[in-house]
C-alpha cells in the first residue's frame, strides 16, 4: 500500500529532513505517526502524497513509485488518497454542501451522483443536518468532520492525515479520532501524524516513531508475529 525504501530527503536550504527511512504500510492499516516537531512527520506525509520527491530511495504508494511518477501523474495519485491538515482548508465562502462536492467536481464526476454521495458521506460523519452551514458557523471539530467528508470523497485507497486533532478540544478529538477508526474499519489504511502521546497510548494501534529524520521505533516490529513485507 505505501512503501519507503530507504529515503533520504534533503531541502536546499534546511538540510536533511529524513535519512534511510525504511517501512511498509499493509492495506487497511491503522498507523501513527510520532515525534517531536521537526522530526520529518510532514515532510512523510508531503512524500506520500507527492507534494515532495525524495532526494534518494523510492517512496511507493498504491503501485505508484516515485522513480518513474511523472508530473501529469500527480492528480491521479491524489485521487486515490484522502488528505486532512490540521488547519482543515476549507472554502470559507463555500458552504459544507459545496465544499465536499468541490473534492467530487474538480474529478469530473457526474452532476447528477454528486448531491446524493454528498449527502452520504455528511451523514457518514455526522452532519447531515449541517450541510447548509458555512465553515465560520461550525465548531472546530465540525469543520474538521467536514474535511474527513472531502477527503473521502473519491473513495480512497487511504488516508494521510497531519495533526487533524491538533487543534481541537479533547472531547472533538476523540470524536474526530473515533471517526477515523470507523473508516479504518471498512478497509481503509489510515496514517496519521499526531503529536497527542496520549491518544497514541490509549489506543492499540501500530506506531512509527521519528527523530532527527530518522525512524527510530516501530511497534510492529514488537510485535510476536509482526508480518515483514
Amino acid at each position: 500500500m505505501i512503501r519507503f525504501t530507504r529515503v533520504r530527503k534533503e531541502y536546499p536550504r534546511t538540510g536533511v529532513a529524513l535519512q534511510d527511512v525504511s517501512f511498509f504500510v499493509n492495506k487497511g492499516e491503522f498507523v501513527f505517526l510520532t515525534g517531536p516537531s521537526g522530526a520529518g512527520k510532514s515532510t512523510i506525509l508531503k512524500l506520500i502524497f507527492a507534494d515532495e520527491l525524495p532526494t534518494a530511495g523510492e517512496v511507493k504508494v498504491a503501485n505508484v513509485s516515485s522513480a518513474t511518477l511523472q508530473r501529469r501523474d500527480v492528480a491521479s495519485l491524489r485521487r486515490k488518497l484522502g488528505i486532512i491538515f490540521q488547519d482543515f482548508r476549507l472554502l470559507e465562502d463555500r458552504n459544507v454542501e459545496a465544499n465536499v462536492a468541490f473534492a467530487l467536481e474538480v474529478t469530473g464526476a457526474p452532476r447528477a451522483l454528486i448531491g446524493p454521495r454528498v449527502a452520504k458521506l455528511l451523514a457518514q460523519v455526522g452532519l447531515a443536518s449541517q450541510g447548509r452551514a458555512y465553515p465560520r458557523e461550525l465548531s472546530g471539530g465540525e469543520q474538521q468532520r467536514v474535511a474527513i467528508a472531502r477527503a473521502l470523497a473519491n473513495d480512497p485507497v487511504a488516508i494521510v492525515a497531519d495533526e487533524p486533532t491538533g487543534n481541537l478540544d479533547d472531547r472533538a478529538t476523540r470524536g474526530v479520532f473515533q471517526l477515523l477508526r470507523d473508516i479504518n474499519a471498512t478497509g481503509t489504511a489510515v496514517m496519521m501524524a499526531t503529536h497527542d502521546l496520549e491518544l497514541v497510548k490509549r489506543s492499540n494501534c501500530r506506531t512509527l516513531e521519528l527523530n532527527d529524520g530518522t525512524l527510530v521505533f516501530d511497534s510492529a516490529e514488537q510485535m510476536p508475529g509482526a508480518d515483514t513485507p
